[in-house]
């Protein structure tokens, strides 16, 4: 009885489970699987519950619509250039949707490790008809290697993201300071800041945090012809570059000349000034909040962050009128964005791939669908204005109620709100770059780096031994740390790296 009430049992559960009992009901009243497409996107999951409420109203629209419920999976800023790389080599085939990007999120790289599925042009038309046709043939290239297609461009979204440092102009004309355009102007601004502000560090920086040779970077590219070549970071940096007139050359003023010494020293004489806090390398404070709360003189990141804290600052420190000192500023040293800097791919272990793509069909291209994921849930999030802009609701507060989806796979400019807000500078500062930021001119270059693959780990370690320190002066001799660092870098497989990477950029001139 026993064994039969087992078997009873398991039929009733098989039935139920394949009747869809667990699955999501019709609209008719009958029921339909719905399948979960998990969407693993870059930045801290908000705790907020405003990004939950807006993907709830996307599965309601999606739901019928393709049978899919979205999920969201976040790769947080804590380690996340480690984190993000082992999520995609672990194989879990619960991830589906993947925002990637070639030139900051090693798509190259873990598209050859089969961290991604070998999309074709059939199967894009037959699930994303019209993101396929919304993409030139020409930018379908681009994502293209062995005759599959790795993963689809956010290539109709206009933004910088060149780096550079946020200033105050306020706070430098206290000092008869008018601008920040050369690397040595930062120097006399910081020098103000210091004098007249001693409750704020000139630029308070999480060190502990801060993967970037910022500075090393600013001081060469204003000097120098000189940009960084894409996709051949080694860990967390990127010690190579090409001279804007020849960019079949692999150069890296890190391993020679005098530039990097004469960086390192200034730097040295930086940190002597205080310029930063002492245990910057340890210390882990959110320091964009501090310049709002007018306790930090500047603050680094790209241009797409700069125009939307220049809002916020004119917001929470009247007056402060901040700008930025772009790196390259100097000598006009200032790309255009990939094509490919925001990009979405499928996972290679996904078992949904015909879905995962009919979902980023409707987030790319059906208004309602966009709007609710990038921008939430009108009177809730935003209001519209009686001229179409939007707005935020009475008692919106960024710091606590943003949305923080962070949708750069395939943001697109007819879609995108114009607000209220918006500084209104904004278009004349983006319009000024244009007229000269260049194109980078080696966006098809995709380097491989099976035969060094150990040397390049290995100098990423070397890497991330030697640069915070110089970076930040944290060093007894700047000049002996450039040279010990040099000759561990040669210890690491330099030469054979360069030697590699200057065959591979030889082949693709010769169109190989």
């Amino acid at each position: 009885m026993k064994n039969v009430m087992k078997v009873s049992l398991a039929v009733l559960l098989i039935t139920l489970t394949a009747g869809g009992l667990f699955a999501g009901a019709r609209r008719d009243g009958g029921a339909e699987r719905v399948t979960p497409i998990t969407f693993l996107i870059l930045g801290n999951k908000p705790t907020n519950g405003r990004a939950d409420a807006a993907i709830a109203e996307i599965n309601k629209i999606a739901g019928p619509r393709i049978g899919v419920e979205l999920r969201a999976q976040y790769i947080e800023w804590a380690d996340w250039q480690n984190q993000y790389q082992l999520a995609l080599a672990s194989g879990d085939p619960n991830l589906d949707l993947i925002v990637t990007a070639a030139d900051w999120l090693y798509a190259w790289e873990i598209a050859r490790k089969g961290g991604f599925y070998p999309l074709t042009p059939e199967l894009i038309q037959a699930n994303a008809p019209r993101t396929w046709a919304e993409i030139p043939q020409s930018h379908w290239d681009i994502c293209s290697e062995n005759g599959k297609i790795w993963f689809i461009p956010e290539d109709q979204y206009s933004q910088y993201t060149n780096h550079g440092m946020f200033w105050r102009k306020d706070w430098a004309a206290e000092g008869g300071i008018t601008e920040v355009a050369t690397f040595e102007d930062l120097e006399r601004y910081w020098d103000v800041v210091k004098k007249n502000h001693p409750e704020a560090y000139p630029w308070d920086i999480n060190g502990a945090e801060y993967r970037d040779m910022g500075l090393l970077t600013a001081y060469i590219q204003g000097k120098r012809p000189v940009q960084t070549l894409i996709g051949l970071a080694t860990g967390n940096f990127n010690i190579f570059q090409y001279n804007i007139n020849d960019p079949y050359t692999v150069v890296s003023y890190y391993m020679d000349g005098s530039d990097f010494v004469d960086a390192a020293v200034t730097l040295d004489r930086f940190a002597k000034k205080g310029f930063w806090r002492e245990d910057v390398l340890n210390y882990r404070g959110e320091t964009r909040n501090l310049l709002l709360a007018g306790l930090s003189g500047s603050d680094q990141h790209h241009t797409q962050t700069f125009l939307g804290l220049r809002e916020q600052m004119d917001k929470e420190q009247p007056g402060s009128d901040l700008q930025m000192y772009w790196w390259g500023m100097e000598n006009n040293n200032v790309n255009k964005d990939l094509l490919t800097h925001g990009a979405a791919a499928v996972n290679g272990a996904s078992r949904n791939v015909e879905k995962a793509l009919q979902l980023y069909d409707l987030l790319r291209n059906d208004k309602q669908i966009y709007t609710l994921y990038n921008y939430g849930i009108e009177g809730k999030d935003y209001v519209v204005r009686s001229d179409g802009r939007f707005s935020r609701p009475g008692g919106y507060n960024s710091n606590t109620d943003s949305l923080d989806t962070n949708f750069w796979a395939g943001r697109v400019d007819k879609f995108e709100p114009e607000w209220d807000t918006w500084w209104s500078g904004r278009n004349a500062f983006v319009d000024h770059l244009n007229t000269f930021a260049q194109e980078y001119p080696l966006e098809k270059f995709s380097f491989d780096n099976t035969k060094v693959a150990a040397e390049m780990a290995a100098i990423g370690d070397v890497c991330a031994t030697y640069i915070p320190s110089i970076h930040f002066g944290k060093t007894a001799n700047p000049e002996r740390a450039v040279s010990d660092f040099r000759a561990a870098l040669r210890s690491a497989g330099y030469d054979k790296v360069k030697a590699e990477i200057q065959a591979q950029l030889t082949a693709h001139a010769r169109g190989n």
